[in-house]
């Protein structure tokens, strides 16, 4: 039986790169699946598509997580959608993916791509969670998408690196807040994945050969490496693991 048959999932970020694989490998797992997008309608649009196309269920919703106004559209939205399939709003496991890669020094950091870069990575997921609680079952999952850079000096990713920290403690201190709601709450620290926000990397091929240097096992990493941790970590089998910074970065910086 599939582990997340009967299970209702939000994927932020969920149109392309890792949130694409997570939203896909959960549909596989048996969840229904919200694809959250920002400005990619046709891209979610596909997402779902192929998740119907091998049998699974899924529906695309759009809304900007910069402002709190964006996010309360985003539950407006969500809370009909699944009131007309399930006849009820709420939902089983968050996965908070969006997010906004930024190559900048600390010297190079402007009052306006500190703003833009915790405005994605650090407010967006701290109130999408907070308007997940009410809707969140009992039991529930959150997953939040950090980065491997928490753990290593990353200069030429200053802001970016500070974001994703945030996102950590974020993870550590929500975990206490909801044990006793036994919902269970965790980040994932991916290394280099190949997608679009390091596409620029991996075109390059004194790029692509340090991305691959970085891991002990000599390659960078695919969204579905990243999307099978997700899919662990949102099912029954992890019931015991709360509060957990999971590097998924293929040994890099050992």
């Amino acid at each position: 039986m599939k582990k997340l048959t009967g299970k209702i999932a939000l994927v932020t970020g969920a149109s392309r790169g890792i949130g694409r694989g997570i939203a896909l490998r959960l549909a596989q797992e048996g969840a229904l699946v919200a694809v959250h997008y920002g400005k990619s309608q046709k891209e979610a649009e596909d997402v779902v598509h192929q998740i119907e196309q091998s049998g699974g269920t899924a529906f695309a919703i759009g809304a900007e997580l910069t402002t709190l106004n964006g996010i309360h559209d985003l539950y407006t939205r969500l809370d009909e959608a699944l009131r007309t399939r399930t006849g009820d709003h709420r939902f089983d496991i968050l996965v908070n993916n969006a997010g906004i890669g930024q190559i900048l020094t600390i010297e190079e950091t402007t009052e306006a791509s500190f703003d833009e870069v915790m405005n994605i990575n650090v407010k967006a997921p701290l109130f999408v969670i907070q308007q997940a609680l009410p809707r969140l079952i009992d039991g529930g999952r959150v997953i939040n998408l950090s980065s491997f850079v928490t753990r290593v000096a990353s200069p030429t990713v200053f802001t970016y690196s500070l974001s994703k920290g945030a996102v950590d403690t974020l993870t550590l201190a929500l975990a206490r807040h909801l044990g006793s709601r036994n919902i269970t709450v965790n980040a994932i620290q991916p290394g280099i994945i190949n997608t679009e926000m390091n596409s620029r990397t991996l075109q390059d091929p004194h790029g692509r050969k340090y991305a691959a240097g970085l891991s002990t096992f000599n390659r960078w990493g695919e969204p579905e490496d990243v999307a099978d941790v997700a899919a662990f970590l949102a099912s029954s089998d992890s019931r015991w693991i709360t509060g957990q910074l999971i590097d998924v970065s293929g040994g890099s910086h050992l």
